[in-house]
């Protein structure tokens, strides 16, 4: 199937993409892929470094006259999210993602398709392999982790880039030109827990299941279901109705990506056993209502369960069960100054509770920083009535709008010069590097784009083949018009 994939135009991008995705990337594990990436410079001859952390610093000089131009620094983060269906097997420690076409899509069989920001990083390689595009000097750099904390960008050090203009390649959508975004800070609620043994032989294990899920920046605004809110809004009705008793609860995965499942065994008397059950169906009919839009493939079932040795002390579970209730997921406040644009949400990204211990992750967005920290003090109120201890870390700046930079009329203007239609110049919800790039390197003009991605951070992730192709021509043609130095 992925030999598929490489008859696809512009070839040298499609090919460079197949490479890449062949090498296993998840964040925090890119050893692979940084060798992978160095050994591409190296085979090149263009002077490759490694920094500290692992972010890749290629350079390649401009092409014959095309001396004069500004040079420009072209990033890509290396790492994708690892996300999977359920009943997919696959090991993304080994194994490369399986690709095929459909349509004018490119999709992955189960999985993430590593589009974020896999073609993004494919076309800079083919920038750099290239001997027959005219460019200006290009500094190519490739950060690490990305996707579960910016690491990589945080840790860059100032001195290493000469480019004054920057091209961030990660967009997901062919006509908006991006400036600006969201920053961001992680909370994680921890603590222990005593356990008893059930008084009731009856068990049961409850599944939220077939959501839609997504980025949890920049598809938070639509609305779509989190598996770990329904599920303990489930779990709170039938603890109120028939006093049940919670074993375990393991919701969601990363905290950048809308929580698609959540599975919780209970116990419950005997007496009530077919009550609950009636009780959970007739929720899940309510809630495929009230998320027929957003969310159609939603599905709640209970099975029959084994019965556990322990369950939550029953003063434990309605402190954990309110304290999820309260915490704020999903938008908390709309930008009163960008029409659409979400300023401030929480992602409830992640819960698990098992065997005396628990821990809730979070991630918190704004474009406001004193909204940011305001909407984590909420956050940390919640879990701390409960007694959790409460831990906030990677946290990130936002990235500021300036509408009026040379690079941004230059990309607009060519964009409509090209596509004989306006480009979207905006701000997004979604953390980007720029914001945190631009702390060490604060003179340097910064834009973001890219090709129609869809249900990035999900399994239903696939990028357009068309808008790579026209992607790909609008980033030749930007290299081409790029000024010259001051």
């Amino acid at each position: 199937m992925n030999e598929q994939i490489r008859s696809l135009e512009p070839k040298v991008l499609w090919n460079h993409f197949t490479d890449l995705n062949a090498v296993p990337r998840p964040s925090k594990k890119e050893q692979r892929v940084i060798a992978f990436v160095k050994a591409f410079g190296e085979s090149l001859n263009l002077k490759t470094y490694v920094d500290e952390v692992g972010n890749v610093i290629i350079k390649k000089p401009a092409t014959q006259g095309m001396e004069t131009r500004q040079a420009i620094v072209l990033q890509s983060h290396l790492d994708m999210v690892h996300q999977k269906n359920s009943d997919t097997t696959f090991d993304f420690d080994k194994q490369g993602i399986e690709m095929y076409i459909d349509g004018d899509w490119v999709r992955a069989q189960g999985t993430t398709l590593g589009a974020d920001n896999g073609i993004g990083v494919a076309s800079i390689m083919s920038l750099l392999s290239s001997t027959d595009i005219p460019h200006p000097a290009i500094e190519a750099l490739f950060t690490i982790d990305e996707e579960t904390g910016m690491t990589g960008a945080l840790s860059l050090k100032g001195g290493l880039l000469a480019g004054k203009i920057m091209l961030n390649l990660d967009t997901e959508a062919d006509n908006e030109l991006t400036i600006g975004c969201a920053g961001g800070i992680d909370i994680t609620a921890t603590g222990s827990y005593n356990q008893v043994k059930p008084a009731g032989n009856a068990a049961f294990t409850i599944s939220v299941k077939g959501l839609t899920g997504g980025h949890s920046g920049a598809e938070i605004h639509l609305g779509r279901a989190n598996a770990n809110k329904l599920m303990n809004r489930i779990l709170l009705n039938l603890t109120n109705e028939y006093g049940i008793k919670i074993a375990s609860i393991n919701g969601g995965s990363l905290r950048n990506a809308i929580p698609r499942e959540s599975v919780a065994v209970i116990v419950a008397d005997e007496k009530s056993a077919t009550k609950i059950q009636t009780s959970v169906a007739s929720l899940a009919v309510i809630l495929k209502e009230e998320y027929k839009v957003t969310d159609p493939k939603l599905v709640v079932t209970i099975d029959k369960a084994a019965t556990p040795a322990q369950v939550m002390d029953p003063a434990f579970q309605q402190k954990l069960l309110r304290a999820v209730y309260a915490c704020p997921n999903g938008i908390y406040r709309m930008s009163p100054e960008i029409s659409g644009l979400v300023q401030s949400s929480n992602n409830v990204a992640r819960i698990l509770v098992v065997d005396g211990a628990y821990t809730i992750q979070c991630l918190t967005r704004s474009s406001v920083d004193t909204e940011k920290q305001d909407l984590a003090a909420a956050i940390t109120s919640a879990f701390e009535l409960m007694g959790a201890s409460i831990e906030s870390g990677g946290a990130y700046p936002g990235w500021e709008p300036k509408p009026d930079a040379p690079i941004v009329k230059l990309m607009t203007d060519l964009y409509a010069e090209m596509f004989h239609a306006p480009a979207h110049v905006n701000a997004v919800h979604a953390g980007l590097e720029c914001g945190i790039l631009g702390t060490n390197y604060p003179g340097m003009q910064m834009i973001s784009f890219g090709p129609n991605i869809n249900g990035p951070h999900s399994p239903d992730e696939c990028v357009q083949i068309s808008s790579v192709q026209k992607f790909w021509s609008f980033l030749l043609e930007t290299l081409k018009r790029i000024p010259a130095k001051n």
